[in-house]
């Protein structure tokens, strides 16, 4: 069997790197923070790991492998990684994809659960030892529509319909009258947004971040959604139009908005998003599981065993589409 040259872009004292050692013998694996670390073995290199550091070093990595074949992040969002070189190179870009699905859904359900029961003030009354009843909403019968229906979006479309939610979606490519998927009532395209949004009462962005996306949900589309409407965003926070969301929210223009990713992060202290009591924020942690970081190399072991076999790899990415 060939040898393979693996760079992986990482702090070398991770403790998970201790798991590349179930790659084939034949592998050698050369772990660095800087260009610099990869001099000598870069002119072998046939795959490249983006595992962590600044987006902007897997470019100069790149530039360094003339005889690189295969470029994998650990990340589901490639939108700060994708470079005019890499784009127009033959090699392959895999990513994280589906590892993240899972726990995404379930704070998406969780949301949607939270401003149906009106979590914030049950814990409110508990914690002033006030004994308050009051009325809550059944989110069984009412819609949810999904911004980016792909894997991430359908965990979020499993999950509701189990507690009897309708599904509406949006996708790039797909029917626009009808849909094969089960858990889908109704797929559009995106010039057909504004006739989507008003009929979800919770609207779930779970897009990647693309020309075509970013500003999607800007101010006009916010003010189509109905008055009790609740926004989640699980896909990238510049997809959302931010001031014009703070303007909704501070208003009561819609009834809330669960974020787990924002435009700038870490969100600046004194951003408006921390003192809304209609918001729910997540410090983009909500796919933070006890094992994540373990799932995503477990992921890419077993991509580069297909790698090593000659199968096709899982998770291609369309380097010309962003995803």
């Amino acid at each position: 069997m060939d040898n393979h040259t693996v760079l992986v872009l990482s702090n070398p004292a991770e403790p998970l790197l201790k798991m590349l050692a179930e790659l084939p013998d034949n592998t050698t694996i050369v772990v660095g923070e800087t260009p610099e670390a990869f001099t000598r073995a870069a002119p072998d290199a046939d795959v490249l790991y983006y595992w962590w550091g600044p987006g902007k070093r897997l470019r100069e990595v790149f530039l360094m492998c003339p005889n690189l074949r295969w470029v994998h992040t650990r990340s589901a969002g490639i939108d700060n990684l994708v470079f005019p070189e890499l784009v127009e190179s033959p090699v392959t870009f895999t990513n994280g994809t589906g590892v993240f699905s899972e726990s995404l859904g379930e704070f998406a359900l969780g949301a949607i659960l939270y401003f149906a029961k009106d979590f914030r003030r049950m814990v409110r009354s508990q914690m002033a030892g006030r004994w308050e009843q009051f009325d809550t909403t059944m989110a069984s019968g009412q819609t949810v529509g999904i911004i980016g229906y792909g894997d991430i979006g359908r965990a979020v479309a499993t999950r509701v319909r189990a507690i009897g939610m309708r599904v509406i979606a949006m996708k790039r490519h797909g029917a626009p009258v009808y849909s094969v998927d089960p858990l889908v009532d109704k797929i559009y395209r995106p010039g057909d947004l504004l006739q989507m949004i008003p009929q979800c009462d919770y609207l779930v962005i779970s897009a990647p971040l693309t020309p075509e996306t970013r500003g999607m949900i800007n101010e006009a589309a916010i003010a189509a959604m109905k008055p009790e409407g609740v926004i989640i965003n699980i896909g990238r926070g510049p997809i959302i139009d931010e001031p014009a969301l703070v303007k909704a929210l501070t208003g009561r223009r819609i009834k809330g908005a669960g974020l787990d990713v924002f435009t700038t992060e870490p969100l600046p202290e004194g951003h408006p998003f921390y003192s809304l009591d209609n918001v729910l924020l997540s410090a983009h942690a909500a796919d933070h599981t006890a094992d994540w970081q373990e799932q995503t190399m477990r992921f890419f072991i077993e991509n580069f065993q297909r790698y090593y076999r000659g199968e096709p790899l899982r998770n291609i990415v369309d380097k010309k589409l962003g995803y």
